[in-house]
């Protein structure tokens, strides 16, 4: 039994395994332990789980860019908003295939495919469907995000071999009226149930930075970590203010904040996949480096994330021979 925090005023006792009983203060424990104390123990507990000085590339391509109907006050591709991103069609499915094998020449094991819609129509499901069995039999990881999905839509992406599905939450629940009014919360979360159902892995996680306070992002944390099973994959996204959005003009958020969160989703999901990922461009190699340290073990690499701008490839490949971390491999893949 680990004992930490033992000068708060609410001390805990935190078994070092998978568990799904988490409360806020246990969170809020965390998140004031000392620094050095908290990234250590993130990184003990990922190379329990994963192996060490390995980071997944992934690649995360917009399929079908703007026009959305939702709100999200992050988002430049929200029709509420403007900013300048251009609504367009779905890709064609070669047009998609051969972005994927320039991905996977990059160095990606993984390959993610976003829709800006609420849902999908049933009418897109068979062009999303050949996309996922496109890539797949590249060898790559498959992921997609396309909103809210019914039971019937997440059989058909479980058919066409989609190993993941992204949804997150964004926020706490409590925070989450502030950016979005188009959807809620248990929408969120009974797409995550609709995505377990059908029998994928789940991708969810958060967004930092957008004005929420600690609290909250020790809720969102909380929320996640509470769920049957953990999702396989957590996404930690840095907002990336965009003109024409709501948020545009936040402040930049404090660093140290932004690595505690990384390493707090390590220790209450060791085994899951934390995914660092909007908001790099905007982060030193020094920010990174502690971020893998504190149990990130996965980047979007390519020149967009999905409309927002993305380190180089060159960059990405420098800073992985500087630290001596090595290409995470696809486990169903060559």
């Amino acid at each position: 039994m680990k004992i930490i925090n033992q000068k708060a005023d609410h001390a805990i006792q935190v078994e070092p395994d998978v568990r799904h009983n988490w409360r806020t203060d246990d969170s809020i424990a965390l998140f004031e332990l000392p620094f050095m104390d908290l990234v250590h123990w993130a990184q003990e507990l990922h190379r329990r789980y994963f192996p060490a000085n390995e980071v997944q590339r992934s690649n995360l391509l917009s399929v079908k860019t703007g026009g959305c109907p939702e709100d999200c006050s992050y988002c430049p591709q929200s029709a509420h908003h403007q900013a300048s991103v251009e609504p367009d069609k779905l890709m064609d499915i070669n047009s998609v295939l051969a972005e994927a094998r320039t991905a996977k020449t990059g160095g990606a094991t993984r390959f993610c495919m976003g829709a800006a819609w609420r849902n999908p129509k049933d009418r897109d499901m068979p062009a999303m469907c050949q996309m996922i069995e496109g890539v797949r039999s590249l060898g790559l990881e498959t992921c997609a995000t396309l909103g809210m999905l019914t039971p019937s839509q997440a059989e058909a992406l479980k058919n066409a071999g989609l190993d993941y599905y992204n949804h997150n939450i964004d926020t706490s629940e409590a925070f989450y009226s502030n950016i979005i009014t188009t959807r809620t919360y248990e929408d969120r979360l009974d797409t995550l149930m609709t995505v377990r159902q059908a029998g994928m892995k789940v991708c969810a996680g958060g967004i930092v930075g957008m004005g929420e306070t600690r609290v909250d992002r020790a809720d969102m944390l909380v929320t996640l970590a509470n769920l049957k099973p953990h999702p396989e994959s957590v996404p930690i996204n840095l907002l990336v203010p965009v003109e024409g959005t709501p948020l545009a003009d936040t402040p930049d958020f404090d660093p140290l904040e932004f690595v505690r969160t990384v390493a707090i989703a390590k220790i209450m999901m060791p085994s899951s996949v934390i995914r660092l990922s909007a908001g790099r461009e905007q982060m030193s190699d020094e920010f990174q480096t502690l971020c893998f340290l504190a149990g990130a073990s996965s980047v979007f690499v390519g020149p967009k994330l999905l409309t927002t701008d993305n380190p180089a490839r060159g960059d990405d490949d420098a800073l992985f021979e500087r630290l001596g971390l090595n290409g995470a491999k696809y486990p169903g893949g060559s």
